[in-house]
C-alpha cells in the first residue's frame, strides 16, 4: 500500500514506539491520528497530525476518537489507511509471590483492558470505516491493521503473567482477523518486539536491564531503537504480500527464564 497521503490511527502515539511510528509516517508524507491519554512528547504540523485524547479502556471514547479521525480525513482528503495499535501497559506481578500472596485482579484487569480489549475495540471500530475506503488498483487493497504483541507472548519471564497472557492473545488474533478482513482487501499483521528503548523499559531496574542485555540478547547486544520498529511498520504497510503473520523483532535474542 502506498502510505503517501493516507491516514493512520496510532494508539499510544504520544511516546515510545507509537511516537516513532508517527514520526516515520510523517516523513513518508502520510497523515497520523494519535490516540493516547498523554499529550504527545513532540509537536507536529497540525495539518498532518491530529491528537485525540482518549482512554483506550473506555469504548465510548474509542468510538468518538475513530469518528473524529474519519471526519478529519474528509477535511484533509487523506484517505484512511489503517490502524496501528501501539498502546500498552506492563506491570510486573507474580502469579503468587514469595510471601504466598496471589496476583491482584486489578492488575490483571488493567492489562486486559488496555493491551487486549482496547486494541480489539479500536481495530473493530476502525475497520467499519476502512472497509468502505476505495480500493487501490492492483490488488484491491484498502488498508492495514497492525497489532503489537511481544516476545513475551513466546517466552514470558517471571512475574509477567498478565502482560504475557495479553500479548499472547494479540499474537493469536492476527490470522483469524486477517481471514475475516481478506474479502475487503484489508491485511492484518502482528509485530512482536523484544526489549526496545521505551518508557516501559525505562522503568526497569539496573539489575533487570543489565541482565536482559547480557543474558537475553544475541546481536546486536542492545535494546531495539524506536526508529527500527517504525521502519518495520512502514515495511509492513508497503509490502502487500505480508499478511496474517506474527513477526518477531528480537535481534536473535530470547527472554531469559530468570535474570
Amino acid at each position: 500500500m502506498k502510505v503517501e497521503n493516507r491516514t493512520f490511527i496510532v494508539s499510544g502515539g504520544a511516546s515510545g514506539l507509537g511516537l516513532a511510528t508517527v514520526r516515520d509516517l510523517i516523513n513518508a508524507n502520510a497523515h497520523a491520528v494519535i490516540v493516547d491519554r498523554a499529550t504527545p512528547q513532540e509537536s507536529f504540523p497540525a495539518d498532518r497530525v491530529l491528537f485525540i485524547r482518549t482512554d483506550i479502556t473506555q469504548v465510548e471514547e474509542v468510538a468518538r476518537a475513530v469518528a473524529d479521525a474519519v471526519a478529519w480525513t474528509e477535511q484533509t482528503g487523506a484517505l484512511l489507511g489503517g490502524v496501528i495499535n501501539c498502546a500498552g501497559v506492563g506491570f510486573d506481578e507474580a502469579t503468587i509471590d514469595a510471601r504466598g500472596k496471589p496476583h491482584s485482579p486489578e492488575n490483571w484487569d488493567l492489562h486486559l483492558a488496555v493491551n487486549l480489549t482496547g486494541a480489539f475495540n479500536l481495530t473493530r471500530l476502525t475497520l467499519e470505516h476502512l472497509v468502505r475506503v476505495p480500493p487501490e488498483e492492483r490488488d484491491g487493497e484498502r488498508g492495514v491493521v497492525i497489532l503489537v504483541s511481544s516476545t513475551a507472548a513466546y517466552e514470558g519471564m517471571p512475574s509477567t503473567i498478565a502482560y504475557a497472557a495479553t500479548k499472547g492473545a494479540i499474537r493469536a488474533m492476527a490470522l483469524p482477523m486477517a481471514r475475516d478482513t481478506a474479502r475487503f482487501g484489508v491485511r492484518v499483521v502482528t509485530l512482536a518486539p523484544g526489549p526496545f528503548v521505551t518508557p516501559m523499559t525505562g522503568q526497569w531496574t539496573d539489575k533487570v536491564a543489565s541482565g536482559m542485555t547480557k543474558n537475553g540478547l544475541l546481536f546486536p547486544q542492545r535494546y531495539g531503537e524506536p526508529h527500527e520498529f517504525a521502519t518495520t511498520v512502514r515495511w509492513v504497510l508497503e509490502c502487500a504480500y505480508i499478511n496474517g503473520e506474527n513477526i518477531k523483532m528480537t535481534g536473535g535474542g530470547r527472554l531469559p527464564a530468570r535474570l
